[in-house]
């Protein structure tokens, strides 16, 4: 027992200090932006107060809190040290809602502000930055926050600290619907981006991108099979085909051919059930029923989850 209650006392403290170790490493870092850009620019009036929050948010109260942190930690007080931390918890799910408007502001002003594009360069080439950008800094907090959630939910300490525990996972959960949220945007504006004309509307609120690739469209007449690019959203899937190449201004994009609602689709596995060659899937719709055929069997089985999944 007591050579268990040692091993354990040997990881908890290896534990304990690799957690301070990389939040030393966090808060210098965190160092760096507060002393060199926010404290600076709002001594020198570079950027109007508004733009400087726009880019920083709650960084400095970030930084606050984790250097208030690492004092706990070396102190060994890590149960109460975290306990402490996680009350500024709900500061980091603010800082990943503003995140995309920073880099929004901050190409901006960037773009259009010289004495701060100078500022920036002259600051950025100081040797303690060693080479990094702001760009590369401004994420920080998002990255030491999934380090952190993977430190809590793994530790020996959890049973110490299980408001802790509760307090991360839940910011944690949060911080990713915020990011899952943005990639999904930026696949709908992607998908939209790419179909000629505006008449099909693909930028829906609660809409959610799922897959996309290319099928054979099985005729029901004996005609050719037709090559399609599919999208499949939340709630529909949408048919194209490419623009015709020598197109003045759509060569590189695809014309819709038919979008299908999917809460009235049944979809069925016609062949593709062995490990025969590709498959076929029916999409029953009220009044057409679509086939679509792969020579990859592991791509119909995986449209088929898909569209079954979306369906349900």
């Amino acid at each position: 027992v007591e050579e268990q209650r040692a091993r354990w006392e040997r990881k908890r403290s290896r534990t304990a200090k690799e957690l301070l170790e990389t939040e030393h490493k966090y808060v210098e870092q965190l160092d760096l932006v507060v002393t060199f850009f926010v404290t600076i620019l709002k001594a020198k009036g570079t950027l109007k107060p508004a733009v400087l929050e726009s880019i920083f948010g709650h960084l400095e109260s970030i930084y606050s809190a984790s250097h208030v942190l690492s004092i706990h930690l070396e102190r060994g007080n890590l149960a109460s040290g975290l306990e402490n931390f996680c009350q500024n918890m709900e500061l980091y799910g603010h800082y990943a809602e503003n995140l995309e408007q920073a880099n929004k502001t901050l190409k901006e002003q960037l773009r259009k502000n010289k004495s701060f594009r100078r500022f920036k360069k002259l600051q950025e080439n100081r040797p303690q930055f060693q080479g990094r950008k702001l760009e590369d800094l401004l994420p920080l907090p998002l990255q030491r926050l999934h380090h952190m959630y993977s430190f809590v939910i793994t530790s020996e300490y959890v049973t110490l600290i299980s408001e802790a525990v509760k307090s991360v996972s839940e910011v944690s959960r949060w911080v990713q619907d915020i990011i899952d949220n943005r990639e999904n945007s930026l696949q709908l504006l992607r998908v939209q981006k790419l179909l000629k004309g505006q008449k099909t509307q693909v930028l829906t609120p609660g809409r959610w991108y799922i897959r996309e690739g290319w099928l054979l469209v099985v005729p029901s007449k004996g005609e050719d099979l037709k090559r399609r690019m599919f999208f499949l959203f939340s709630d529909i899937l949408i048919a194209t085909k490419p623009c015709h190449p020598l197109h003045p201004l759509n060569s590189n994009k695809l014309a819709c051919q038919a979008v299908y609602p999917l809460h009235q689709c049944v979809v069925d596995k016609v062949f593709g059930h062995t490990r025969s060659q590709g498959g076929l899937l029916s999409l029953s719709f009220p009044h057409k029923t679509l086939l679509l055929m792969s020579s990859d069997q592991q791509d119909i089985n995986d449209w088929y989850q898909s569209l079954t999944a979306a369906v349900r």
